[in-house]
């Protein structure tokens, strides 16, 4: 009796399909991934930027106006838009600065961060 020993082609087609999908799967992962990373490097960008504007309004004036300003900046090769909104708090001597940051023409803003500058927060 010649008895061979080895793989059937259904056996094959069968390994070739599992390797197939286990292969989806990883090319799958990977792509989230890098979704997840570029979105956090977004609002990281975008911290970055509302902190600038924060700053900025802190150094530029010890008790900032009130009212609504809007600018665009430059930072990690991105062109972002930032709103800026300085509002009056139950002490006269402070004033909270809202700021939103939006990653070019889009409306959901990716970072927002909030501040505060007055004279009595001055050493």
């Amino acid at each position: 009796m010649n008895h061979r020993r080895g793989f059937t082609l259904v056996e094959v087609l069968i390994a070739l399909a599992v390797v197939a999908i286990a292969l989806l799967a990883l090319v799958r992962a990977a792509g989230v991934q890098v979704q997840s990373f570029d979105a956090l490097r977004e609002r990281t960008l975008a911290g970055w930027v509302a902190a600038n504007v924060v700053t900025e309004a802190r150094l530029a004036s010890a008790f900032p106006p009130l009212g609504s300003s809007d600018g665009h900046m430059q930072v990690g090769g991105r062109d972002w838009r930032w709103q800026r909104e300085v509002q009056a708090t139950r002490d006269a001597e402070i004033r909270r600065i809202d700021v939103r940051v939006y990653l070019g023409t889009s409306q959901q803003p990716s970072a927002s961060l909030s501040g505060f500058a007055g004279t009595a927060l001055q050493p």
